[in-house]
């Protein structure tokens, strides 16, 4: 987010102008060409096959469907069937609310290894730019590195710059589940990162996966690096308003819906993801059993019981974190609201220490961290509160405190 320190109108045109220079950058760097001449919306396209599809003389039902309708019809197919799917429709599958995770799994990583081949040809097409061919260059290494047998894509859109989602552990088995939710500039090719990896998604929900199972080892646990949302670009007027989280936060409350069995989610919301997460919260189902954000610009609402969510809210901020920097205000759609880690709104406030600024919440040794982990195995009574007084565990049950699991 952005640091507004003058009148609304003047952060309007502000915007507005870094809109516009990014916008020549853009077009002057190749990155343009780049994406021009991608051909066809592969998903979409993949759609429109299965639209048209049979299997064993019947239709294939809708897309849309309900996630329960159309477990009952992958579970009505045989294994072959189920694979021969897979690999005729292989972005469809993978990204579809309802199919096992398994067969997304596999799906995924054939459609991975299409694009991985459709950026190797473009890495030579003299069509693009030398820039443009370059990113073709780390397009086709990222697919690469998703491909690999130990990693569990849940979902792959590389249309634009792309959406993806990872599951570590066991989804099927696991007894707790928490889906991590990033903030601006995430892609395709910041999902994860080489240099500084807890401040990208993959390294985030390795990190709290591990700090899960230092928690509680007998707590079978997964959790979901989730970028499968069209994130805001930057710091401009994408990232200043409300509508990639509004967008954003109809697929998370679709994938939700569609996680297998009944286990309770708990979701942990960072930067740009707090917006969402704070748009999304009144229509998660029950099973979403906490709401955890951190370096949150706000929430698009006042209090945290403005939220209508049964869920638990939890806040933290790192003492250096740039983003307390932003006024905590709403006019006109820019802004997103009042501070969700002031005793106004009325959220669990957690401890923060060691996070060192704005994306350090997810690396190992932190406080911030250590209490996502005992949030995320359900043990409420260990969690550190941020002015030490223990406010943050007020009206906690014992069975709240045992995990639900």
């Amino acid at each position: 987010m952005t640091s507004f320190d003058t009148s609304p109108q003047l952060n309007v045109w502000r915007a507005l102008l870094a809109l516009a220079v990014v916008f020549v950058m853009l077009a002057t760097t190749g990155w343009t060409a780049v994406r021009n001449h991608r051909g066809a919306m592969p998903l979409q396209t993949s759609r429109s096959a299965w639209e048209h599809g049979s299997i064993a003389g019947h239709k294939l039902p809708d897309i849309d469907g309900s996630p329960a309708r159309l477990a009952h019809f992958f579970s009505s197919l045989s294994a072959h069937q189920r694979s021969r799917l897979a690999h005729r429709y292989p972005l469809t599958v993978g990204n579809m609310n309802g199919a096992p995770v398994r067969l997304r799994y596999e799906a995924n990583r054939i459609a991975l290894d299409k694009q991985r081949k459709v950026e190797r040809a473009r890495m030579h097409d003299d069509r693009l730019s030398p820039v443009g061919q370059r990113e073709a260059g780390r397009l086709m290494h990222r697919f690469e590195a998703l491909m690999r047998k130990d990693r569990q894509i849940l979902a792959f859109d590389p249309e634009g710059s792309g959406r993806v989602a990872e599951v570590v552990g066991n989804l099927d088995r696991a007894q707790r589940i928490s889906v991590v939710v990033p903030g601006v500039d995430t892609d395709l090719l910041t999902f994860q990162r080489t240099f500084r990896p807890y401040s990208a998604p993959v390294g985030m929900a390795n990190a709290l996966y591990a700090a899960e199972r230092t928690a509680s080892p007998l707590t079978r646990t997964a959790v979901i690096a989730w970028a499968d949302y069209t994130a805001p670009s930057g710091l401009g007027m994408e990232a200043a308003t409300a509508m990639r989280a509004a967008e954003g936060a109809v697929r998370l409350n679709a994938l939700v819906r569609a996680l297998p069995g009944r286990s309770p989610v708990q979701l942990y919301c960072h930067s740009y993801g707090s917006v969402l997460c704070g748009v999304a919260a009144h229509a998660l189902p029950s099973r979403v059993s906490d709401l955890a954000v951190a370096g949150s610009p706000g929430m698009r609402a006042g209090t945290a019981a403005g939220l209508r969510t049964a869920a638990r809210v939890w806040a933290m901020r790192d003492a250096d974190d740039w983003i307390q920097d932003v006024p905590y205000l709403e006019v006109g759609g820019i802004g997103h609201g009042a501070d969700p880690v002031s005793r106004a709104f009325g959220a669990r406030v957690l401890s923060a220490q060691g996070a060192k600024g704005h994306a350090g919440y997810f690396a190992p040794g932190t406080e911030s961290l250590r209490n996502f982990a005992e949030i995320g195995v359900g043990a409420y009574r260990a969690v550190v509160c941020a002015h030490h007084d223990d406010a943050c565990q007020a009206a906690l049950s014992d069975t709240a405190s045992a995990g639900r699991a």
